[in-house]
């Protein structure tokens, strides 16, 4: 792979990349960065200018529900979790995500021939 991708493509797929970490259980903010970054292969990492306003757009609706915590050696953090609504959502965003790709699969792949 070559290296991480541009802020223009990832802003895109973030919202997909959020859903699609919290799928698997309830995080902050910092871990799902990191999850992101670790499943991508640390293609994708998110900054926090894009990241937060993607929870807080999702938050806002009704795909996600978020919680504060008292950290266990720090300040308190804010939990993420995925909603019924999310986890549609998530399908949704996924299905566009495979015909967008395969779309872009062909279009790409002729530059070669």
């Amino acid at each position: 792979m070559p290296g991480r991708i541009r802020g223009q493509l990832l802003k895109g797929t973030t919202t997909l990349l959020v859903l699609t970490v919290l799928r698997e259980g309830e995080l902050y903010g910092y871990e799902i960065a990191q999850r992101i970054r670790d499943m991508s292969g640390g293609a994708f990492v998110p900054s926090e200018g894009s990241l937060y306003p993607a929870l807080h757009a999702l938050e806002a609706d009704g795909a996600l529900e978020a919680s504060w915590r008292e950290g266990d050696r720090g300040p308190r953090r804010r939990y993420y979790r995925i909603t019924r609504t999310g986890l549609g959502m998530l399908e949704a965003h996924a299905q566009e995500w495979a015909a967008f790709s395969l779309g872009m699969t062909r279009a790409v792949g002729r530059v070669d021939r």
